[in-house]
């Protein structure tokens, strides 16, 4: 715990964070960023399904890099870890409930003033699971942070959307309070690897493995050629909880998807909160300070 800054239990943020951990490469730094932040009480880590896009078996590689990040910060069986669905919803009527649907659950139904923000760096499936299981807590004092959707007003085809497009729905129709960071926005968090080296990469066993593990996704995995540099998309998630107005967003009524992921403005919808950008050195730099300020104080 930072000495200069230790809130008041009462103050705290109540945070759940629903991650495709193995997804990508970014996902673990914001798991991290998450951790680190002592405004956090991290109820759980739900690991989520990506897709069979790469094979079977998402839901269980993410679940193995959420334990495996855990056990390079020694804390594993300090934060509770609750598997998520998977696979994508079959309809907008019938749940896949999971532990991680259920931890969604009883924490939203919690008599706490405090709001319950549940962060989801990929698809909808676990929330809209949720709310068709307990349609009440569409009622309560939740707020999903969603990692998201194509650029406003046209949309179209977005990866963590794709994974489950119904659950898409079902979270947008509902009456639950809703944070979209769109693809627009996540894709300007850039850090090269020359900034990874400096301020990530010596920080022990954990900085290491962030630092190659995504420099090994590069290689595997490039987007136009050999590049040195990566979005930690997921990061925004961290960021507008710890500090909502640390970006650009407006209230709009909440669209729906068709099948090719374009947004359809129907009006129907109550508002949404979509931002249009972050600031993108406040959210880095203060995920390089705590870990910096993490592996100083780690044994």
């Amino acid at each position: 715990m930072d000495p200069l800054f230790v809130p008041e239990p009462s103050n705290r943020v109540r945070v759940i964070l629903n991650t495709d951990a193995k997804n990508e490469a970014d996902d673990q730094y914001a798991i991290v960023h998450a951790i680190l932040t002592p405004l956090f009480e991290l109820h759980g880590i739900i690991p989520a399904h990506f897709g069979d896009r790469r094979g079977p078996g998402s839901l269980q590689a993410s679940h193995e890099e959420v334990l495996k990040l855990l056990g390079l910060m020694d804390l594993n069986g300090r934060i509770p870890v609750h598997p998520g669905a998977p696979a994508p919803l079959p309809d907008e009527k019938t749940p896949v409930p999971s532990e991680g649907s259920a931890l969604i659950i009883k924490e939203a139904l919690k008599d706490d003033p405090r709001p319950l923000h549940i962060a989801f760096l990929g698809p909808l499936t676990d929330m809209a699971s949720a709310l068709l299981e307990k349609p009440a807590i569409a009622e309560r004092n939740v707020r999903v942070v969603w990692i998201g959707g194509q650029d406003w007003p046209v949309g179209g085809w977005e990866y963590n959307l794709w994974n489950d497009v119904t659950a898409a729905n079902v979270v947008f129709r509902s009456k639950v309070e809703l944070w979209q960071i769109p693809s627009t926005v996540y894709k300007r968090m850039a850090v090269s690897y020359a900034e990874l080296v400096e301020k990530v990469y010596d920080k022990g066993a954990l900085g290491s493995y962030l630092v190659e593990q995504l420099v090994e996704w590069n290689n595997r995995y490039p987007h136009g050629g050999h590049i040195e540099h990566r979005s930690l998309g997921d990061s925004p998630a961290i960021g507008v909880m710890m500090y909502p107005e640390c970006g650009w967003s407006e209230w709009r009524p909440a669209p729906e998807f068709n099948a090719e992921m374009n947004y359809l403005h129907t009006g129907r919808n109550r508002p949404i909160r979509v931002y249009q950008a972050v600031d993108q050195r406040f959210i880095l730099e203060d995920f390089f300070a705590k870990l910096a300020r993490w592996h100083r104080q780690a044994p």
